[in-house]
């Protein structure tokens, strides 16, 4: 389940994070990003309206691929995936989450940041794993150091990572995709402002065509 889903994300280049107060702006929100041609989207349990976004995309959006980020605990995994996710992301690896999303055969991304935590997800056959956090820890140098002893694993980005520097992270080949917030700043989902969403959406999608372009 994981590989193929991977390959979808892949395919995107790109994950929006969103982290939604109303769910109310669940889909129009959703819809804005689809219009700016990423149908995916991560909406974070940092808020109690994760779990009622993630029903109303699954719902009226089944196009759309749609997770659950900032996973740390099995309740919310069970929560999200009755709700409708089809993946989960967690910020760190935490071994009965990703025990259990194993267990309902739901794909789970847990973030490393350490060959220790690297090793450990590997040992539950994870081979495609959140970097977390991505800037903060050194960004592309240190990602490319640590993933030197583990050919077979590949990386999500995630942290500090934006227009300004997600073509970079894009051309290493270890890298599945990036994911990130400045897509759809809680600030502009508050305020409805979808346009610029759109707009940034455009931006980020022609970045990864154009990092295709160049790997041919």
């Amino acid at each position: 389940m994981s590989e193929a889903l991977a390959r979808q994300l892949e395919r995107f280049g790109i994950v929006p994070v969103i982290v939604i107060d109303n769910a109310e702006s669940a889909v129009p929100l959703t819809k804005a990003l689809v219009e700016g041609g990423l149908p995916c989207v991560e909406v974070t349990f940092r808020t109690a309206a994760a779990e009622d976004s993630i029903r109303r995309i699954a719902g009226s959006c089944p196009e759309v691929l749609v997770g659950a980020g900032t996973v740390i605990r099995v309740d919310q995994a069970e929560r999200a995936i009755n709700a409708g996710a089809r993946f989960i992301v967690a910020p760190g690896f935490n071994p009965r989450v990703v025990d259990y999303c194993q267990s309902r055969a739901m794909a789970v991304f847990p973030g490393v940041c350490t060959p220790t935590e690297i090793e450990a997800a590997m040992e539950r056959g994870l081979m495609n794993l959140k970097f977390f956090p991505a800037e903060p820890m050194g960004g592309l140098a240190y990602l490319k150091a640590i993933s030197a002893p583990y050919s077979q694993v590949r990386f999500i980005p995630t942290g500090g990572v934006s227009l300004e520097n997600v073509r970079s992270y894009l051309s290493f080949n270890r890298v599945l995709a990036c994911a990130g917030t400045w897509l759809a700043p809680k600030e502009w989902i508050s305020a409805g402002d979808f346009d610029q969403v759109r707009r940034t959406v455009s931006e980020a999608v022609q970045i990864v065509s154009e990092v295709r372009a160049g790997k041919k």
